[in-house]
């Protein structure tokens, strides 16, 4: 068992599905005072919802600051009965360790400990300040997590130069991909405003689900933007419908459908709103609709930190890693309202928020030692 692997398990038993934490922080706050982290505690959130958040800090006077960040919660395990073995204890199968929370994204948090461990024996005196920022709210919400804490650090004057975020962002082994930035999400819930009545008695109704079709057609026929050399073009998605009453001979009053956009910076939400709007009023849609912004699009140009990440990659597997902007959201989104440079670094993703998600455990070790070389690079110490 590798220090990794060992921080790893004990992290996988915790069964810390959003908001709850289950003790994942407290493991990890031990791991991190001895090297003189001061660790606090932040909490968020309703008596129904409380969000628990670490803030862990080594500061060094006049280094520039390095953040790691991620997320202590996971998502529910599904159906127990479809598992191999219990999601909440780490079972290795076949040169794989299967637990929810494997890949997203407790074995980033576990190497990212055990690499700044090694880096702070190593080099003790090095010049360069390293921050966690760890919530268990990012599979859920979202509301009392990150986004609360990086509120924190600013009305506290702490601005990070640098942030790692372990999201699992690797294909085929680790450290193939990372991610240099993220689409917005801006999501929609339109109500369409009809006339409830008889199927037999169309003449004396309006059906709100007819009515929408054409305008959704539209909606999904429509070319938002062609995406540019950083960002894949935006994409609009309808994901439920709901209308009527539940009887065969009823036509609706209303009929509700939530969609959302997953946008390039070619667009802003301000674009994409209008732009809907005036489809839906081209139709003669009578409709309500009700607008949530889950974040705007970052990206981190090639600069210092993506040229020495990309590095330490190389340094350690050889790759030359690929830049992305694709697929969901992260809390990168908040954090890059405050920090400069953001980037994701994690394992494969093949099998997050899946029955039986694992990660290879060829894929452990040298995350661990591409963060430990990311710290050395950034504090330009000896062997970087």
């Amino acid at each position: 068992m590798s220090d990794t692997l060992d921080l790893l398990e004990a992290l996988l038993a915790c069964p810390s599905i959003t908001p709850n934490d289950q003790g994942c922080q407290a493991l990890l706050t031990q791991r991190l005072q001895p090297l003189g982290f001061a660790c606090e505690t932040l909490s968020y959130g309703p008596s129904d919802f409380r969000v628990t958040n670490l803030w862990a800090l080594r500061q060094v006077a006049g280094a520039p600051l390095l953040l790691f960040a991620g997320h202590t919660d996971v998502v529910p395990t599904g159906p127990l009965e479809r598992w191999g073995s219990d999601p909440f204890v780490p079972t290795h199968r076949d040169g794989k360790l299967y637990a929810r929370g494997a890949s997203d994204m407790k074995t980033s948090l576990a190497a990212m400990v055990v690499a700044t461990e090694a880096f702070c024996r190593a080099h003790p005196q090095a010049p360069l300040s390293i921050g966690f920022l760890l919530t268990s709210d990012e599979e859920g919400p979202a509301l009392h997590g990150t986004r609360e804490v990086v509120n924190t650090l600013r009305e506290r004057g702490i601005k990070p130069q640098y942030c790692v975020v372990g999201e699992p962002t690797a294909v085929e082994q680790t450290g193939d991909m990372i991610k240099n930035g993220r689409r917005g999400s801006l999501s929609g819930r339109l109500t369409v405003h009809g006339k409830q009545g008889h199927v037999a008695y169309p003449q004396l109704a309006r059906n709100p689900i007819h009515l929408a079709a054409p305008a959704l057609a539209a909606l999904c026929a429509t070319t938002w933007d062609e995406g540019n050399a950083h960002f894949p073009p935006t994409t609009f998605q309808i994901s439920n419908i709901h209308a009527g009453t539940g009887a065969g001979n009823v036509i609706p009053g209303e009929c509700v459908i939530d969609f959302n956009f997953r946008f390039s910076t070619e667009n802003t939400q301000a674009s994409l709103r209008q732009r809907t709007e005036a489809i839906l009023q081209q139709h003669e849609v009578a409709h309500t609709l009700h607008w949530t912004l889950g974040g705007e699009p970052f990206l981190t140009p090639v600069g210092t930190l993506v040229q020495n990440v990309q590095a330490a990659i190389a340094d350690v597997t050889g790759l030359r890693t690929a830049l992305s902007t694709t697929g969901g959201t992260s809390d990168g989104r908040f954090i890059a309202t405050l920090c400069p440079e953001v980037i994701e670094l994690g394992p494969p993703n093949a099998t997050i928020h899946q029955v039986d998600e694992c990660v290879n455990l060829h894929d452990v070790e040298p995350l661990t030692r591409i963060y430990q070389r990311v710290l050395e690079r950034l504090a330009g110490v000896a062997g970087a």
